[in-house]
């Protein structure tokens, strides 16, 4: 095994393989990793492939013409609550069920670092099927849930597990940044690193609408990301009661989460013009054509599909400068970007925005135009590239024996 870093295209002549997409919930599209979880399946199946899922789920959740290998609820006491809370759910291991799907497979895809994950490589391994994985869960937004995000030797103690549990036996290690790339390299990871985007769909693409009602004569400022400790809400919420122009502003989190309440019960102290809501994608379309300005206060994140969905939509963002996030990546200049976890500062760059309507038009086009390198079906097929891989060198191995 080596730290080398994947950049190829795979060559869509190539064979179709039956991918297995082994995760804890597929069907609930509820955060970022299902939601980009579902999209990968979309075009992997666009290229011709055969996909299955292995996940929790129910009968009703699979769309018509498709099979999938359903699991159980793992229910987790004591903690269980607090699971749902952030929109998760485990899935419960069925030996059988397992075995089914992982025979079936030509090369399978692990997508989180559960038991459902261990389970399934311990059996890929025993009948000799390819495997790869990806590293989408960040210990940070597990610690934050028990405050305990900054603490760097928990946070040590879960990259520790989550590599000695499943991926010290991986060989093949999709990570979707280069930041999430350098967190395994110094936590002792030794896969070979592929460091491909999870892509943004192309639906998302430079569009302006006129404001409803709702929006007309508001400066809105939308962030879109789970209502949870790590994600900042409250920063920006204080950010903008301390903006010059705070009776302009029309604040929306578009997301759900265990914070939800907290936040509104803030902006309502601090006299914010705040809307929350959960948007489906179509509404989502639209609330991003329609808004102003997007803001990105999260100090954690794997690669923040929400902030590249906005940019790409054509909002320029303001993104938390943060150690511990890959966001800031995207900006591309220090306009977009602010002192993690200080309100005064984020205030300074929205009224910077604010008051340069001129910058702020050209830069949007700017935007929209770096999120083209970010082209889901590109992305895509630099996984495939990844599955061949490991699927070479399986059959080298099993030749080899």
């Amino acid at each position: 095994m080596n730290h080398s870093v994947s950049s190829g295209v795979s060559d869509a002549g190539q064979a179709p393989m039956k991918i297995l997409l082994v995760t804890d919930q597929f069907y609930a599209a509820n955060n970022g990793m299902t939601i980009s979880s579902r999209r990968f399946a979309a075009v992997l199946r666009a290229h011709g492939h055969e996909v299955r899922i292995l996940s929790y789920g129910k009968p009703e959740d699979v769309e018509p013409g498709q099979t999938a290998y359903l699991l159980k609820k793992q229910y987790i006491p004591v903690f269980d609550k607090l699971v749902a809370s952030q929109g998760m759910v485990f899935a419960k291991v069925d030996a059988r069920v397992l075995e089914e799907a992982v025979r079936w497979a030509n090369v399978i895809h692990f997508l989180t670092p559960f038991a459902v994950s261990h389970a399934g490589i311990l059996l890929a391994r025993k009948y000799g099927v390819p495997y790869t994985a990806a590293f989408h869960v960040q210990p940070e937004n597990v610690t934050s849930s028990i405050h305990l995000g900054k603490v760097d030797w928990v946070n040590d103690c879960v990259y520790n597990w989550f590599r000695h549990y499943v991926f010290r036996y991986c060989g093949h290690i999709h990570c979707p940044s280069n930041f999430i790339a350098g967190e395994l390299r110094r936590h002792g990871y030794t896969a070979q690193l592929h460091v491909i985007s999870n892509g943004i769909d192309p639906d998302f693409r430079y569009r302006k609408l006129p404001k409803t009602p709702e929006f007309a004569d508001k400066y809105v400022i939308l962030m879109v990301g789970r209502l949870s400790i790590e994600k900042r809400q409250d920063v920006l919420v204080d950010a903008v009661a301390q903006s010059k122009y705070r009776d302009r502003i029309r604040l929306v989190l578009a997301g759900n989460g265990p914070r939800k309440a907290f936040i509104a019960n803030r902006a309502a102290q601090r006299g914010i013009d705040l809307k929350i809501q959960f948007f489906p994608k179509p509404e989502l379309l639209q609330m991003i054509a329609m808004s102003d300005l997007y803001v990105h206060a999260a100090d954690m994140e794997i690669e923040a599909m929400s902030c590249m969905e906005a940019f790409a939509g054509g909002l320029v963002p303001v993104i938390a400068n943060s150690p511990k996030s890959a966001t800031p990546q995207f900006a591309l200049d220090d306009r977009s970007l602010f002192a993690a976890g200080d309100s005064a500062d984020l205030a300074r760059k929205i009224d910077y925005w604010i008051e340069h309507p001129q910058e702020k038009a050209e830069m949007e086009h700017r935007y929209a135009a770096s999120a083209e390198q970010y082209n889901l079906d590109s992305c895509v097929r630099r996984a495939e590239e990844m599955f061949r891989q490991a699927m070479a060198e399986q059959k080298e191995y099993a030749h080899g024996a």
